[in-house]
Formats: structure tokens, sequence, C-alpha cells
């Protein structure tokens, strides 16, 4: 039994280990995976001193409990939440010293929907293809956390961060996401392309790791035809039957048989892994030549 290692007292609705990811074998039918917040996940990893590479934790909603077996650092980021240490108030997006023994406690969410728990070491779960990342679409990687597993933690590589605290970005209250015009834009009517960039859209409680869902106004069709499934990309805005657009995110398949009628910039993900049900949805489209030969 190491002492480099955490036990889970708290598991919460949904807590995985994530890392940057698997890319590179979408060609295997694998997706990329990793944290969906990568800023925030890369931040608490820097404030413990930590390589960006570095196992993380994603706690969705309302946290999780650890106890550690060996004093840590830890840090918390993404969702702002209150945490504790032996019931104590400990600081938020800040370089936390835990000790031997200790219950460090991340609560619900304030707003936001995944906070990141970083640890002195790393979470040191056995790698598969390259990545420590659970992927809950394939089910590759270690499965979510459950109430007394036991987490092993790599060697510390650097100190923590000499600062009480770094500003983080809000969770968003209306979540802006810039695309180009997707493969088959063009399956769709002009109408239909005004509709998806001028009209109000709210995320869906439907919403998980593999897609952001959407509710509004449905999207019509031009071709009505079916379509052979083709590869898909994080970020596609994906149109089912239904008309609601889904945006891809880090677990989506590698590939679909639903027409993308665009492609969310990557750099605008990270706003949509921390939208809570309910808050507006505007698509803003960009590359406008390209929409407009899409729509005639």
């Amino acid at each position: 039994m190491t002492d480099r290692a955490v036990v889970v007292v708290r598991a919460g609705a949904l807590t995985t280990v994530q890392d940057e990811g698997r890319p590179g074998h979408a060609h295997l039918g694998v997706p990329r995976s990793g944290a969906l917040d990568r800023p925030a996940a890369a931040l608490v990893n820097r404030l413990v001193g930590n390589p960006p590479e570095a196992a993380v934790l994603e706690a969705t909603l309302n946290g999780c409990a650890l106890r550690p077996r060996c004093a840590v650092t830890v840090a918390v980021g993404g969702a702002p939440c209150p945490v504790s240490v032996d019931g104590r108030p400990a600081p938020w997006g800040a370089p936390v010293r835990v000790p031997a023994g200790a219950l460090l406690d991340v609560g619900t969410a304030l707003s936001g929907v995944r906070a990141y728990v970083a640890l002195s070491g790393g979470v040191a779960v056995e790698p598969v293809l390259g990545s420590r990342s659970t992927d809950l679409l394939s089910g590759l990687g270690p499965p979510p956390l459950a109430h007394g597993a036991v987490l092993p933690l790599g060697c510390v590589t650097g100190p923590p961060a000499r600062v009480d605290t770094v500003p983080q970005p809000a969770p968003p209250r209306e979540l802006v996401l810039r695309m180009t015009a997707g493969p088959r834009a063009d399956w769709f009517t002009p109408g239909a392309l005004r509709t998806l960039t001028t009209r109000a859209y709210r995320v869906s409680s439907a919403s998980n790791r593999i897609g952001l869902r959407t509710e509004g106004p449905a999207l019509e069709r031009a071709v009505r035809g079916e379509l052979p499934s083709e590869g898909m990309v994080l970020g596609a805005v994906q149109v089912p039957p239904d008309g609601g657009p889904v945006v891809f995110l880090a677990d989506h398949p590698t590939t679909g048989g639903y027409p993308v009628v665009g492609v969310v910039r990557q750099e605008d993900l990270a706003g949509a892994a921390q939208a809570v049900p309910g808050t507006p949805v505007r698509f803003v489209a960009s590359g406008r030549g390209s929409w407009r030969r899409a729509g005639g």
C-alpha cells in the first residue's frame, strides 16, 4: 500500500479523472476526451506545481471529498465552490496544503457546472492510449469515482505557485459560440441558417460530456435524404431529426449520421463546460462568405 494516494470519501454526482486527453485516435473510433474546461484544469495544475499534462479531478455540480494518505498541495478551480479542510474554510483558486489524514471537501458549485481539483504529483492512475482521462462514451480510462476508491498520486515535480489567488473567468451568463460553416450547412434552408445565428437558444439539462444540447427553434432542412456516417470533430454542431443543435464536446463520437451545420471554435468550448441548464446560447457566424455560399 502506497502512502502517495488519496481515498474517495464522497464521489459526488459525477467525478472523473481527466488530463489533456488522447488526441490522434479518431481513426480507431476513440474520442479525444480530456478536461472539458481545459484552461481551468491547466490553471489548477500550475497552482500546485504540476506539469500541464498531469491528471486532475473533474467534479460535476456537487463536488467531492477526499482524504489524502500523505500531505498534499491542492488547488480547486473552474466552477466557484466552497472548499474546506477538516471543516475549516480554505481558499478556492489558490494552493492549499492538506495534511495527511485530513478531509478535503469540495462543495456544491455556486455557479457553473464543473470544478477541477489538482493534487501535487497528479492523479497517477494507469494511462490508456497515452492518457489517464475517463471517456464516458467508449468506457476507456478509469471509471468515475466511487466511495472508497483509492487514487494513486505521482511524484511531486515542482513547488506550488507563490500566489494568494488567481483570477479565473466566471461561468457565462450568456454562452457565445463563434462558429464557421460546417460541411453540411447546405443541407439547411437559408431561413434555418438565419434562425441559428439570430434566434435565442438555451442550454438543455440533457447536456453532458458528450455534447451540449440546446433548446430553441428547430432548424429546417433543405435536404431530406439520409446521410451516411462521416467523421465528427470537437465543436461540431450536429442537428438531429428534432432540429435542435447539439455542440459536440470532449467525449463526442468520432462518426455520426446527422448533418453538421457549423463548427464552434475550440477556445469557446470552455464556456460550454461551465454553462448551467437554462443559460442563453448565442451562435455567431464567422467566415461569412462560406455561410453565404451555404445559404445560396
